[in-house]
């Protein structure tokens, strides 16, 4: 078992608080949404944090839309300003697949749902075809051409060859060295993480030939982190005591 992730280089940040406090954060496309220890929900429009309806526990944005899950595990879909019901049951979604979900349940199994049903949800009768992949997984996030996840002992895996129409991929897991508690792909790609010392680090070298990268970078930010995401650029973190920040 690794106990540390091993790194090839420190990178420094300037880092700026913004207002507000969240537990959890995605950014993508653009946007920026979080919740808070209430499981209130916010999306930051303009500087500011405005208040979604609902209560979610974990929430993400992406090519697929707005998606999140409540504290009952119950998964939720943004449609014309309303949340829609979907059919499952999932701990932690991520939308940052091309136009595909991704995510864990409450006993670590792996889901996923491809384009055509994951735009395809419009309303509470909509099918929800999840497919089920091998393993066990505590959190699950997709890009482009890749997925990664770490297991309940924080061991950190990729999927590769996923696609909007075969969001399984090769079916394979490929063990990647380190250990981290959450892992978050961007949209563009980027793969970044926390462990459980509350360092953030950075997948490097990642390219359409080798997505698996070539090493960790660790980012030099002060405090202790536990939730990162990142996008256009900006890397957005949440530090324990729920104060966010962004980072370039």
């Amino acid at each position: 078992m690794w106990n540390i992730v091993y790194c090839i280089l420190f990178v420094a940040l300037n880092c700026q608080q913004v207002a507000g406090s969240l537990k959890q954060i995605d950014a993508g496309l653009g946007m920026v949404v979080g919740v808070n220890n209430n499981n209130n929900i916010y999306i930051l429009f303009g500087g500011t944090w405005v208040q979604l309806p609902g209560a979610l526990q974990h929430v993400t944005v992406g090519p697929a839309g707005l998606w999140g899950v409540n504290s009952g595990n119950q998964i939720y879909k943004m449609v014309n300003g309303n949340w829609v019901l979907v059919s499952g049951l999932l701990k932690q979604i991520d939308a940052g697949g091309d136009q595909f979900v991704a995510g864990a349940n409450m006993n670590n199994n792996v889901y996923c749902m491809g384009r055509n049903g994951a735009m395809g949800i419009t309303s509470n009768q909509s099918p929800a075809p999840w497919e089920l992949l091998p393993g066990a997984l505590k959190y699950y996030s997709c890009g482009p051409i890749s997925c990664w996840g770490v297991n309940p002992d924080n061991l950190i895996f990729i999927k590769r060859a996923v696609t909007p129409t075969s969001c399984t991929g090769s079916r394979q897991w490929q063990n990647i060295p380190g250990s981290l508690t959450m892992i978050e792909v961007s949209v563009d790609g980027s793969v970044y993480g926390v462990n459980a010392q509350g360092n953030v680090y950075r997948r490097n070298g990642i390219t359409a030939s080798n997505p698996a990268g070539t090493g960790w970078a660790q980012m030099t930010i002060s405090g202790v982190c536990q939730h990162v995401s990142y996008d256009l650029g900006q890397l957005w973190v949440i530090k324990n005591d729920g104060s966010i920040w962004t980072c370039s």
